[in-house]
């Protein structure tokens, strides 16, 4: 029972951290600047925002759509 135990904890552990990786996205706004968000923003297409959390503050922020000029997948 114990090992059964230990066996399942351990598959679930690798599962957790297999799944949990998410790339770090650049965004370029129209005004030149660059933010770098922890994993994929997210596009509301109801009210037109992209929400992300910052990677360098750990905040969720949101930005216009119409104020983003690109996103981009970063090398983690």
């Amino acid at each position: 029972m114990r090992t059964q135990l230990l066996l399942a904890s351990s598959f679930t552990a690798a599962a957790l951290l297999m799944g949990g990786c998410s790339s770090n996205q650049a965004v370029k706004t129209t005004d030149g600047h660059t933010i770098v968000t922890d994993g994929k923003p997210q596009v509301d297409n109801d009210t037109g925002l992209v929400s992300y959390k910052n990677a360098e503050t750990g905040k969720t922020e949101q930005i216009n759509r119409d104020q983003v000029k690109s996103m981009n997948e970063l090398d983690n």
